[in-house]
């Protein structure tokens, strides 16, 4: 795959928010070149990652949008799992929220988040992000190829 605008990736949304979802699916409906799959909360995370329950089949996620604020499991504690995990911990994941607040954002990093970015209160905002998102994961950087992928 050399042709990155070729390249498909898998991305995990974790986001209990049904408008925020909404928003997003939109957003990356213009590149045909993604898989969108979405859990509501921070367990379905955790068991979508680990191929349990009813994601046994689930592909390995190339990418993960992770929302802080879940019902469930929390954002951080799903980060601190994902990274504390030698068959995940690989996965990029961009921790996309509400907060603005300083320790959510040096907690995230802490926890090894890869990027963090707060989310556009207006939706033209909101979908501009998640458009630069995906552009920046599918034409510019260098994912793992196949690594750790079902």
């Amino acid at each position: 795959m050399t042709d990155p605008q070729a390249r498909t990736i898998d991305v995990l949304l974790v986001e209990d928010d049904p408008g925020d979802v909404l928003m997003t699916r939109e957003a990356f409906e213009e590149n045909l070149h993604n898989r969108l799959d979405v859990v509501t909360d921070g367990a379905a995370a955790l068991d979508y990652l680990r191929h349990e329950g009813p994601y046994t089949d689930a592909p390995r996620p190339d990418l993960i949008l992770l929302d802080l604020n879940l019902p469930r499991r929390d954002g951080r504690e799903v980060l601190q799992e994902i990274k504390a995990d030698p068959g995940l911990r690989h996965i990029p994941v961009i921790v996309l929220t509400t907060s603005k607040a300083e320790e959510d954002v040096l907690r995230s990093y802490q926890l090894h988040a890869n990027a963090y970015v707060t989310k556009p209160v207006d939706f033209e905002g909101f979908i501009e992000a998640i458009k630069q998102i995906d552009h920046f994961f599918i034409s510019v950087v260098q994912l793992p190829s196949e690594f750790g992928r079902n």
